[in-house]
């Protein structure tokens, strides 16, 4: 079974002539593109309608291709100059239609027979296009639109490349042998409780030549996105992200309130954990992803690959084959190694009805769930594919949802096969272990990030600044439950969801994913393999519905404190088996 992906479904690799076809052919579409906006003012309605959306379907097609092959064979080898340079190509090829794209597109919104055209032909479109009236009061003049796509070249995606460099090639220093970070990292989950605090130590350790470049690259990062947001009208980049995520504030709201009035039993939890483990002022960082129980077994991918399909077998057959397929036709880049980046990520690839998935798979059970996590985004992926190209995007918070709902089904089939206490008890951990992550590490990102964007318009944050930011929320989100003397300083460095010039609080969607999959499971508990297809419908729907539609689906009001609050108390009950089992 090969280990790492096959991306010829893509190209054949960077001399493949098809490369060089649609780059001609996306050359072409773009020429298109700016002739259609010249002339957009005099065409009739319907016609610029018809055009504009078939332009849109075909660039989309040659686009995500080029886009895709180039962050792929990035994301394996940020040394790979080849995919760097396609990649500031494509950025400046395509931001070449970013004025007749604004142009367009605010023509489009301001037709007043709008909804009449939506009902008579456009119907597959209608959320795209009332999205698009919606979005156009945030659009500015077709120049500065423009020139803000060229500028962001060199700007924010330079210092998100430059971060992403950084932390993908920076070595550490572990017992006198140098290692890449992600692998520095992976020794988190060791069961040698003298391995995990040397690569704790050393992974600190390894930021320091590093840190000054990375906080630069945050600062710019941040201080572009306040910049444009007041340009474009939006009230803060929460605003923004709120917007973009198709969701209300009064969601959010809702989902924070929930988790800060649970974080005390989180608290019980960490507490209950370090005292197990010998420690009596809170649990120290390096200890959050120590095994507990039975944990001493190792997983190949062929064992990964049958784990997985013995856990979802049992709810759908679909998503059981889809994961085999993953396994047999190379969808996976499995191993650590230098110059690949960290952590893991999905990427569908729509034009071959496929998903590509990273990881830095080295065994554990751990990794077992990250790739039933990164696989429910590729089963996520398949049910948004028979969709038109330009209605398959779907909003950060739902876009955790199938994820973590396969994280859920995976730990509770575990569970179930259990045998002895101490295995229990090793699986039961370590749902609580991603369970905390979910709720006290998203809350300390998303406190973390706001405290950024508080303080950039008035403050350059260097890199002692940020420590003392990064502290004061895992304090706060954290409680008593850590110990304060070893916590995390520079989780704001090797965290790439901060370093993005188009997407901020890339933090509570991870919350949302977690307790919406929670509900969304006792649903299918009550209602056993009659829910599967209200499952498949709601994934399809979150491309074209706001968030709060699409949980209606399912019969689920998001604004309501109290149902993020069920999925809350369904953890606090997994908590208080763990306080009895390692009492």
């Amino acid at each position: 079974m090969p280990n790492e992906w096959d991306l010829s479904i893509l190209y054949k690799g960077f001399d493949d002539p098809a490369l060089a076809a649609d780059l001609k052919i996306a050359d072409e579409l773009i020429a298109e593109q700016i002739a259609l906006a010249e002339k957009a003012e005099n065409l009739p309605h319907r016609y610029l309608l018809e055009e504009y959306l078939d332009l849109c379907e075909k660039s989309s097609a040659v686009s995500s291709k080029l886009y895709e092959y180039a962050s792929l064979r990035y994301s394996a080898d940020t040394g790979c100059t080849e995919a760097a340079s396609l990649m500031g190509k494509l950025m400046d090829k395509f931001s070449e239609t970013a004025a007749s794209d604004a142009k367009i597109r605010r023509l489009i919104a301001s037709f007043d027979d709008l909804d009449a055209l939506i009902g008579s032909g456009f119907g597959e479109y209608a959320y795209l296009l009332r999205s698009l009236r919606e979005d156009s009061r945030y659009l500015l003049s077709d120049a500065e639109e423009a020139l803000l796509a060229k500028m962001k070249i060199s700007g924010s995606a330079a210092w998100e490349d430059l971060q992403s460099s950084l932390t993908s090639s920076v070595k550490a220093n572990y017992r006198g042998e140098e290692i890449p970070l992600s692998a520095v990292r992976n020794l988190a989950y060791d069961p040698d409780p003298a391995v995990r605090k040397d690569a704790y130590e050393a992974e600190l350790a390894c930021y320091a030549p590093i840190r000054e470049a990375v906080a630069f690259s945050l600062n710019s990062i941040k201080l572009q996105m306040i910049n444009e947001c007041a340009l474009r009208g939006y009230d803060s980049p929460l605003d923004r992200a709120l917007k973009d995520s198709r969701m209300k504030r009064e969601t959010l709201d809702a989902l924070i309130s929930a988790m800060e009035e649970y974080l005390p039993v989180f608290w019980k939890y960490l507490r209950a954990k370090a005292e197990a483990l010998g420690h009596k002022n809170g649990l120290p960082w390096y200890d959050l992803f120590a095994p507990m129980g039975k944990s001493d077994r190792k997983f190949t991918i062929p064992e990964a690959k049958e784990t997985l399909l013995s856990f979802f077998e049992p709810f759908d057959h679909d998503l059981a084959a889809m994961i085999a397929r993953a396994f047999d036709e190379s969808w996976i880049d499995f191993p650590p190694r230098e110059g690949k980046v960290g952590g893991a990520f999905d990427c569908g690839v729509p034009t071959a009805k496929q998903s590509r998935v990273l990881t830095n798979f080295d065994g554990s059970f751990s990794d077992v769930i990250t790739l039933a996590h990164e696989l429910g985004h590729a089963f996520h992926d398949q049910q948004v594919f028979p969709h038109s190209l330009m209605n398959q995007d779907y909003s950060m918070p739902v876009a955790e949802t199938a994820s973590t709902f396969n994280e859920v089904v995976a730990g509770a089939a575990s569970l179930e096969m259990a045998g002895s206490r101490e295995e229990r008890l090793n699986l039961l951990e370590s749902q609580l272990m991603d369970a905390c992550q979910i709720i006290c590490d998203i809350y300390s990102r998303y406190l973390f990030e706001t405290a950024v964007f508080e303080n950039r318009s008035e403050e350059f944050m260097n890199a002692d600044r940020l420590c003392e930011l990064m502290l004061e929320a895992q304090k706060k989100a954290y409680g008593n439950g850590l110990d304060p003397d070893t916590l995390h300083p520079y989780m704001w460095l090797c965290k790439g969801h901060y370093y993005s010039g188009d997407l901020s609080f890339y933090n509570f969607p991870y919350a949302f994913g977690g307790l919406f999959a929670r509900g969304l499971y006792a649903k299918y508990r009550e209602e056993g393999p009659a829910f599967v297809p209200t499952y498949k419908k709601m994934l399809w729907a979150t491309s074209v519905n706001d968030v709060e539609d699409t949980a209606k689906i399912a019969g689920i009001d998001l604004t309501d404190r109290a149902f993020w609050e069920s999925g809350l108390a369904s953890i606090a009950e997994q908590i208080d088996e763990f306080c009895e089992l390692v009492k």
